[in-house]
């Protein structure tokens, strides 16, 4: 019997939002995190905002730390297990970047020998310790740090692939190095399948970390072209997860839709737990799932200016903690979980981004023709079109048929 998929939710606190560290308040947290656990789930994310745990290069506040380490033992008395994003970095439109990597210190977050030592220094530290937590699942290096990388950031620190990928292996080996035998990864918005001149690729996501992280957000021009209840739209989350196998070496990596939520107006509120409960059952039709955790647990405060108007709705619960249809349509799923893997899914997309990896994209052949077969009644997977007449890799993925785009569309 495989594991039981995990169900989760990133941590957003009611009060503060992720400005909590700056007036910590264990009894606020506590009370968020009842909530939370009153859903049934078994993990949460958690974001330590990164100038506000190393505000210089050679600072890492211990107030800071213990804040985190409370956090993570208020949620192991409620049965929740944690992991923990360092680098934040960027969330919900804001980046938090230290002022040691900016203006009159102005350096590649991702390539100056300096800061990555810094950034080591700091995973390393978080992760050492929180290393003695039973329920610490481990470290995510940051939150969508590709997005640093490329437009249409405004400011972007330009790197190659080869420098994101010594970047990511050296960040990751820090966290090794503090919590040995941990789930330790890094996790990019979904510019890494789509975007052709994005240096984090999908061999970095698929390749290097203990698993793969996906992030399914369908105001990406997915909802917009297919409509809140499309196939597309609805089973986007599901693309992502077997898209990402396509780059895997491993046959059965495990992949964690480690952030997927309900955007409005794309998707109305009144709409929101049809989606919740739409999205969530397709993608557990996918083999090797990890695991799901919602965006996010609580909406943002309307105290709070300046954010898009998308990110005060998302939570699952309000602001004061009461839960919402959408909490209810993930409770009833986290209560009957997965009874066993599903079934291979024996029909792959051939994946050939010779041209660019926006042919993945929402529009593009290989994204347009998933959904054009899932819509036809088929449980599609992909693989890299180097690897179609593979036998043994296509064997051991369960995968009997081979098709391309245009044998979709034709």
């Amino acid at each position: 019997m495989p594991p039981a998929v995990r169900f989760g939710v990133n941590y957003t606190p009611s009060e503060g939002w992720f400005h909590h560290w700056l007036d910590f308040d264990l009894d606020s947290v506590r009370a968020d995190l009842d909530s939370i656990a009153a859903l049934g789930l078994d993990h949460i994310r958690v974001f330590a905002l990164w100038p506000y745990f190393q505000p210089n290069r050679t600072m890492i506040r211990p107030r800071a730390v213990e804040q985190l380490l409370s956090l993570a033992d208020a949620a192991a008395e409620r049965g929740l297990d944690v992991n923990v994003d360092g680098l934040q970095g960027h969330l919900s439109s804001f980046d938090f970047l230290p002022a040691w990597t900016q203006t009159w210190h102005r350096r590649n977050i991702f390539t100056d020998p300096q800061v990555v030592e810094g950034e080591a220094a700091y995973l390393r530290t978080l992760a050492a310790a929180l290393a003695d937590r039973p329920n610490f699942i481990g470290m995510t290096i940051g939150n969508e740090v590709n997005q640093f990388a490329a437009g249409p950031h405004p400011d972007p620190d330009r790197i190659t692939p080869e420098q994101a990928g010594r970047w990511l292996t050296r960040l990751l080996a820090a966290c090794a190095e503090g919590a040995p035998g941990r789930l330790h990864l890094h996790a990019s918005y979904d510019a890494a399948w789509y975007q052709d001149d994005q240096p984090f690729t999908p061999e970095h996501s698929a390749r290097l970390g203990d698993l793969t992280a996906v992030h399914s957000w369908v105001f990406n021009g997915t909802a917009q072209r297919h409509g809140r209840t499309g196939t597309a739209t609805e089973h986007h989350a599901a693309y992502l997860v077997e898209l990402s196998k396509a780059w895997a070496d491993d046959p059965h990596r495990p992949v964690w839709l480690q952030e997927v939520g309900a955007p409005a107006p794309l998707i109305p509120p009144e709409h929101a737990a049809a989606f919740t409960e739409a999205t969530v059952t397709n993608a557990l039709d996918c083999p090797d799932l990890w695991g799901v955790t919602w965006w996010c647990s609580h909406d943002v405060s309307r105290d709070l200016g300046d954010f898009p108007e998308l990110e005060y709705g998302l939570g699952l619960l309000t602001n004061d903690r009461r839960p919402k249809p959408a909490a209810a349509a993930l409770a009833w799923i986290a209560g009957a979980r997965r009874p066993a893997e599903p079934a291979p899914r024996t029909t792959a997309l051939a994946v050939d981004t010779t041209a660019g990896r926006s042919v993945c994209a929402p529009g593009g052949a290989v994204f347009e023709a998933f959904a054009r077969l899932t819509a036809d009644g088929a449980r599609p997977t992909t693989v890299l079109a180097s690897r179609a007449d593979d036998k043994e890799h296509l064997a051991a993925r369960g995968i009997t048929e081979v098709v391309t785009p245009d044998q979709v569309t034709e």
